[in-house]
């Protein structure tokens, strides 16, 4: 299956938040200069305009130096033309691979390089659809997330993440607690996407995580936490009292058998000529058509659920066979949503970003 191109997707309240205060404090006359020379446009490819004046050329690098560092794998050819701007902010076309490969992103930076949003949304697209969603009769509104979902006496719960994808953390941190409190009721595992979005270091503690959930099952909810803190594998390994000589007999192991290393270096491997590909749950990813992280299935189907405790119990206790469901289901869990990333905090921004 092939993958998609893509960046980390960011909850458009971030993007709007940005704009209004860069509406807000720019002063009237720097903003009508920067209005007046975004009307200097340079044809370079035929039927997109592009900028080329020398602020454009500095967030042009800026951008395409941010990416190559940071969101794709190295030596991916990468391509960056502003097509447009306004007050500050600088929307981007990049072009990720070559050939069969090349993949297209709409992105923005705004002028001063602190703020990189890899997600453009249409207003007018999302007043529509919520407009539209508004307007539909009661009887037609969707069913409670777990209502659709198989039942099963012991639900299996696995969700599927890249193990430094921001809102895959954010997910996990909030399906811990109530994996911890039901127990054995549930079958849970962390399995991981078939391609790593964040370089090497991803594809090692995917490994890393593989091996410790695999070899001592018992241990691997407190090295998820402790690596969910601040991403410090080696701190929570020596904490949590890891095997480590089991831990290396296996990861080198795991990585011959599934050329984990050897296909991260080989750019003939990389998915869609970006990703390293990351194969030891490929069977599952294909089963599930598992496109990016987060990815929850429950019982063989993908489960939509927020991500905070409360909905993702509410959602996993609602999987069980009527009757069986544990007293842990009666629980009360956070109804706080965890902030995307590492380390503690919330979160009042509902909505759901993920890595494709």
């Amino acid at each position: 299956m092939k993958k998609r191109i893509g960046l980390i997707l960011l909850p458009a309240a971030l993007l709007l938040i940005v704009l209004s205060a860069q509406a807000a404090t720019a002063p009237k006359a720097a903003t009508a200069k920067k209005v007046v020379a975004a009307k200097k446009i340079t044809p370079a490819v035929k039927g997109v305009k592009t900028y080329n004046d020398k602020e454009s050329l500095a967030v042009k690098k800026k951008a395409s130096d941010f990416v190559s560092k940071n969101l794709i794998t190295d030596g991916t050819k990468i391509e960056t033309t502003v097509v447009d701007k306004y007050n500050g902010l600088y929307l981007l076309k990049i072009k990720l691979g070559e050939g069969d490969s090349l993949r297209e992103v709409d992105a923005a930076m705004t002028a001063n390089g602190q703020y990189f949003f890899p997600q453009i949304m249409k207003v007018a697209e999302i007043e529509k659809q919520k407009k539209d969603e508004a307007n539909k009769p009661a009887g037609n509104s969707a069913p409670s997330p777990s209502a659709n979902l198989p039942k099963a006496d012991k639900p299996t719960v696995e969700l599927f993440v890249m193990s430094y994808c921001p809102y895959g953390t954010q997910i996990e941190k909030g399906l811990l607690p109530v994996a911890e409190a039901l127990g054995s009721a549930i079958d849970f595992k962390i399995k991981f996407v078939d391609y790593a979005m964040h370089g090497n270091k991803e594809v090692e503690e995917n490994l890393r995580q593989y091996c410790i959930q695999d070899q001592e099952p018992a241990k691997y909810p407190a090295y998820l936490k402790c690596f969910l803190e601040a991403a410090d594998a080696t701190d929570c390994v020596a904490r949590t009292k890891i095997d480590t000589a089991k831990l290396t007999a296996c990861t080198s192991a795991t990585d011959q058998k599934f050329s984990l290393t050897a296909d991260a270096a080989n750019k003939d491997k990389l998915v869609n000529g970006s990703f390293p590909p990351f194969n030891i749950n490929k069977t599952d990813n294909e089963k599930y058509g598992v496109q990016g992280s987060p990815t929850l299935i429950i019982n063989g189907q993908e489960a939509n659920s927020g991500r905070d405790s409360a909905s993702l119990a509410k959602t996993i206790c609602g999987a069980f066979t009527a009757g069986q469901a544990p007293a842990a289901c009666q629980n009360t869990f956070s109804a706080a949503t965890p902030a995307p990333g590492f380390g503690a905090g919330t979160t009042t921004n509902t909505a759901t970003g993920g890595c494709h």
